[in-house]
């Protein structure tokens, strides 16, 4: 479902009939959607990041099965480059979350495949050139496929055997795929949609020592255009690199708390050719932590908010997780 309450952001920039007008609103829309449209994803993604995502390398047990049924709100102001007429610009945004993740054996380490599928309603406002506007939309965002393999430190064991497993150092990698088959309307600038594939390799690398455990994997996002972007234009977008931190506790309860920390940079978008001054470079910080109920079920809290932003975002989000598991052995 999507509601537009007023005129879209930035509709009125496409008016200008010189080359030289042009171009300058292909900049401006171009700028407005690199922010908005970084906060319409951010919303999707459950807090653990868009982004801050602790034990993603942990040795698991094969043959298990894992449901996750999530749920994110976050809120907070978008921000723009200095030169866009745009003011009092805010957002927030609810989510749930569905999660499904398969454990398996590759070539004698651990591995996992996972599937994610957001839904979401946004709700977006501010002031363009003194004009008030907002966008409020509800529905399915992009689905996200993604396989992680252990390298070394993490064999494949069964339940059983898992018992006697110590972690050291494991490193892994992953790559995650993001097909674009949510919600998206070529009319509207903001959409949960993006119309486009986006590709995401990381590296991963985790250090047991005693109860603590250091985490850190880079990643970079490569992204395809959107050839249909807001009217029929072309919007494309520079990598995305990200890097996370993780340092976790883990008591003897099976309980875990993690700190989090999380730098973005790049992700430049250029429309028709055009490029924006909106290049990312910001940092988040949050926490995790983990309480197991019984065997197959367990809790996760996490809460996050932006400690700098060049562009794109400063917002407070926080969430909740329900995971059960199943398969051999439980």
């Amino acid at each position: 479902m999507h509601r537009q309450i007023s005129a879209p952001v930035g509709a009125p920039m496409m008016g200008n009939r010189n080359r030289g007008g042009v171009k300058a609103s292909a900049v401006r829309l171009l700028s407005l959607c690199g922010a908005f449209g970084a906060i319409a994803l951010l919303g999707i993604t459950v807090a653990k990041a868009q982004d801050a995502e602790p034990r993603s390398y942990s040795n698991t047990p094969i043959g298990l099965n894992f449901l996750i049924a999530g749920a994110l709100y976050s809120a907070g102001k978008l921000a723009f480059d200095p030169d866009l007429s745009v003011a009092d610009a805010n957002f927030h945004s609810k989510t749930g979350l569905l999660v499904y993740i398969r454990s398996f054996d590759f070539a004698g380490q651990s591995a996992k495949f996972d599937v994610i599928v957001p839904a979401s309603s946004f709700s977006a406002w501010g002031r363009v050139e003194g004009q008030p506007r907002q966008r409020e939309m509800a529905g399915l965002g992009d689905p996200r496929f993604r396989v992680s393999v252990n390298l070394i430190g993490a064999p494949a064991l069964s339940v059983k055997d898992f018992a006697n497993y110590r972690q050291d150092l494991i490193v892994g990698i992953s790559l995650q795929v993001s097909v674009p088959l949510g919600q998206y309307d070529s009319s509207k600038l903001l959409n949960l949609g993006n119309n486009r594939w986006a590709f995401k390799p990381e590296l991963g690398i985790s250090k047991a020592v005693g109860p603590c455990t250091f985490e850190l994997a880079p990643s970079v996002t490569i992204f395809t255009d959107n050839t249909n972007f807001f009217g029929g234009n072309n919007l494309a977008q520079a990598l995305f690199y990200a890097v996370q931190r993780h340092i976790l506790y883990t008591f003897q309860s099976g309980a875990w708390f993690a700190l989090d920390g999380v730098y973005f940079s790049g992700g430049r978008t250029s429309l028709n050719g055009v490029k924006s001054d909106n290049e990312q470079r910001n940092t988040r910080a949050g926490f995790t932590v983990a309480l197991p109920i019984d065997r197959q079920n367990s809790l996760k809290l996490s809460a996050s908010t932006g400690i700098t932003s060049r562009t794109g975002s400063e917002f407070t989000a926080v969430g909740v997780a329900w995971q059960y598991r199943w398969g051999d052995g439980y």
